[in-house]
Order: structure tokens, then sequence, then C-alpha cells
């Protein structure tokens, strides 16, 4: 082969090389970032090619998919009571992507995990199209309800747990949307998109205020510093008098902690300071512990951590600087604590399972559409915020603020009802509307604790005082509570 020759073979050899190398490189090093990116419409067509699977509550579908009446999407997603289940189910819209379990288990959904490879195989063999599987949730759909229709036009939020096992019952935000109504890629879906986009709605129907909205928790954090003064043996009992002034001046300072209206503060016992809500006692018992074991505690109760349900949770806040007057705010709930509704279910939740704090999910089991499970979600203890006798004295506390105390429209007959209300006072100079809360479990005869609700609402006539948690919040929190006692009848 002469010379010019021999450099055109050699020049060709190189392209072709460089040209399985691309293709490598395209095929399998790119691969998943191709799939990904938002430009390549083929991932979106195939997505939508079929029915998604449906996410489940209480054995039945609260999603859908219909026929699309235009463009290269063949399907669409559809929901039911979307507005109510929103919080949950999040969207999945042909052109604005999805989010929420519809995101985190799009695989599933759309049949496309490697999970389902087995049986779509079977599938194509009997000539059968490619089928989404199913994710069956632990949402009671009563208590859903209860938590939704009980917010009504108000804003805020309800979380609800099974405290023996984590499980997620009902996750309801207000004001909320309704995926169907930008689920397609159409004008009109454009405009509903848009019309719901925080920057053209105050209001962010969008924000799901139960796992990503942290707010003041005022004196609902109350629980959180009655456990750590028990654990640390600050206080023997509920019933052993405090070493509690009334005023009393916060450390380094010349301030006075107020309480709200004449209360019998002064050397409460824990049980009273509990029911009437005494800022001097709660403040003086964070102040005592120091800043270093109530941040150990509000940590044992899931505060400064994410959680993952599997949907992420915002990680709710207490401070790890602070000075002693700054640790005695945030004892009841202010300085710079913070809340997600999720995490104060989970107070509630730890309290009433003796002590146990159990991780929330809202995951069941995900299926194939035939409902062979795949996979399922076994419950798993997060940690131990208080010893089985401590809890059982923080719970006789939480009742007595029930029976006799800021909390007692959350009474339900038959049942025992353990709570705190909770007014979070905000703005500058505290001159927004407070924060209304209430937490709370139920437990019934055979000692069992099915519930364990936490309620915000962030507007409404709340008075500057923990009666207003006790009248918005808390019969909210009892219709909650009593539809999942019921559904177990």
């Amino acid at each position: 082969m002469n010379k010019p020759l021999r450099r055109i073979a050699i020049f060709c050899g190189l392209l072709v090389l460089a040209l399985l190398i691309r293709d490598n490189w395209l095929q399998y090093v790119k691969a998943d970032e191709l799939k990904a990116d938002p430009k390549n419409r083929r991932v979106n067509i195939e997505r939508y090619a079929t029915p998604r699977g449906d996410i489940i509550v209480d054995g039945k579908a609260i999603t859908g998919s219909s026929k699309s009446k235009t463009g290269d999407y063949e399907y669409k997603r559809t929901y039911k009571d979307g507005a109510m289940w929103a919080p949950v189910t999040g969207y999945a819209s042909q052109a604005f992507d999805a989010s929420q379990l519809e995101k985190l288990e799009d695989g599933i959904l759309t049949g496309n995990d490697d999970r389902l490879f087995f049986r779509n195989t079977l599938d194509m063999v009997t000539g059968k199209k490619k089928q989404g599987g199913n994710v069956v949730t632990t949402l009671n759909a009563a208590a859903q309800k209860a938590a939704f229709e009980g917010l009504g036009d108000k804003k805020g939020a309800v979380a609800a747990l099974d405290p023996k096992t984590g499980a997620i019952l009902a996750l309801a935000s207000t004001p909320s949307y309704d995926p169907s109504a930008f689920a397609g890629n159409s004008d009109d879906d454009a405009k509903a998109w848009n019309k719901l986009q925080k920057k053209n709605n105050a209001d962010d129907p969008m924000l799901n205020r139960a796992l990503r909205e942290t707010y003041p928790p005022g004196s609902t954090f109350k629980v959180v510093t009655a456990a750590a003064a028990l654990e640390n043996g600050l206080y023997p009992d509920a019933d052993t008098k405090t070493d509690s002034p009334d005023p009393w001046t916060m450390p380094d300072t010349t301030t006075k902690l107020p309480n709200e209206g004449n209360l019998p503060c002064k050397d409460a016992t824990l049980r009273v300071a509990l029911r009437v809500s005494c800022n001097t006692v709660f403040g003086k018992i964070g102040a005592d512990l120091g800043k270093d074991k109530m941040l150990e505690e509000a940590k044992k109760f899931g505060f400064n951590s994410e959680q993952f349900t599997p949907v992420r949770s915002n990680a709710s806040n207490f401070p790890t600087e602070m000075d002693k007057p700054q640790t005695a705010l945030s004892s009841i709930g202010q300085f710079e604590t913070a809340a997600t509704p999720l995490q104060m279910a989970m107070v509630a939740s730890a309290v009433a399972n003796d002590g146990t704090l159990m991780k929330p999910y809202m995951v069941s089991e995900l299926s194939t559409h035939n409902l062979d499970v795949i996979s399922q979600t076994e419950p798993e203890k997060l940690s131990e915020p208080l010893s089985e006798d401590n809890a059982q004295v923080l719970q006789s506390m939480m009742e007595t603020v029930v029976k006799s105390g800021t909390g007692t429209r959350a009474q339900i007959p038959n049942v025992t009802v353990g709570g705190k209300t909770g007014t979070a006072q905000h703005g500058i100079g505290n001159s927004e509307k407070p924060y209304a809360w209430f937490i709370s479990y139920a437990r019934l005869s055979d000692n069992s604790s099915p519930v364990a609700v936490a309620v915000v609402i962030e507007d409404g006539s709340a008075n500057r005082d923990d009666i207003s948690g006790g009248g918005l919040a808390a019969p909210i929190a009892r219709d909650v509570m009593k539809a999942v006692i019921d559904s177990k009848k």
C-alpha cells in the first residue's frame, strides 16, 4: 500500500474508532442524563403512552388515566378529590413533570422500574401492553376527609400518625389545588399552572404545609420541655412543685417572661403548668437544663433532621447557638424554634407510644398491576425520646389538659384523649395573627393508641392565648381522631 492510501486508511480507522467511542459514550455513560433531559420529549411520550398505575388509599384508587384528546401524549393523569389528596399524591403533568409520590414512584407507576421487568416480559409474551404498578399508601380516607373539611377555607395543615408503626394516616394542607387542572399539555393547562405559582398567588396553594412549612410551635413545644425535665431528673414526677417564681426574670437580663393571663403558675407542678400553659415554668426549665440538654431532647424527637416519608419533610429547628434567655424562649416554642406539622405529630406520637418514636412513612407497599407485592415497608424505630415510665407520666399530664385544661374541645366520648394547645406569636413585634396549634393522641379502653394528630392554623380569629389553639385547632384534631377510631370498628 502506498503512503497516501495508508494515511487515508489510518484516518478512516480513527474516524470509525471515534464513532464507536462516541456511540458507546452516548449509550452507556450519558444514557441516564439524556433520559432525564427535559428537552428529550421521547421520554415523556413514552411515560404517557400507557395508563399510569394508581395510588391506592383504603384499597381504592384515588388516581386514574384518561385518553388525551390532542397531541402526541396518549394518556393523561386524572385525580379523584384531587385537592384533598394533593399533599399525598403530588401531581403528574405532561407539561410540568411530576412531584411527591407521583415523582418518587414514577418508575413503578409507569412500569419502567426494573422490579417490574419479569411481569412486563410475561405481558409482552402474552401480547399485553406494558402496565404500571400501584403505590399502596397508609392513608386513612375518613381521617383525610375529616382533616381537609375541618381546615375548610382556613390556611393550615394536619398530620396524623399511627403511633405504633409510624404510618401516616392523614396529611392535609390548605389552600390546596387540583392536580387534574394541569395534567395535560394544552394552553388551558399552562394557564392553570401559572395561576397556582407563588408569584401569582400569595396563598401558595402548591406548598405542602404539612411537610414543607415550619412554624413556631408555641406552647405545644412545652411537651418536649416537660419530657426533658423528666428525662434529666429535674423533677421526679408530674405533681411535685417546681421552683418557679411568678413573675420570673430571665437569666442575665432584667426582662420578665410573662404568662398569658392570671394563671396559677407560681411553683406550679408540671401537671398544672401544662394544663394552664405556664411560660414561666417551662422557660425556667429550659434555662435550668441548659441548651445542650434541651437540644439533645429535641433531636430525639426528630428536630434538626429531615424526614423522608418517602416524600421529604423539611427539618424542624431547635437552635444550636443560644444564650440563657434564648434557651428559655426556645423552650416555650419561641425564638428560633420551628416545626412542621409532621414533626409535632411525631412528638405526640412518641408520648402516646410509651416513649418510642417510629419513623413516619406513607407507602405501605408497591405492587404490580395485578397486585403482586414488589416491596413492603416495615415499621422502623427512629428513637426513644422518653423512658416508658416518663412517657406515661407525660401522658397523664396531656390527658389532664384535655379533661380540665385548655384542650377540652378535643374530648371524645368513651375515649381518653391527651393533648396540648399552642398559640405561636410571629411577625415584627408579634404584630401578625398568631398560629393556632393543637397536638393530641387518642387512647382506647384496651390502652392502645391508634392515632396521634397535629393541627396548625395560620390565620383566623385567634386570640393571644392558648385557648385559641383549643378553640380553632382542637375540634379538627378531635374529628380526625374520631374518624380513625370509627374506621377501625
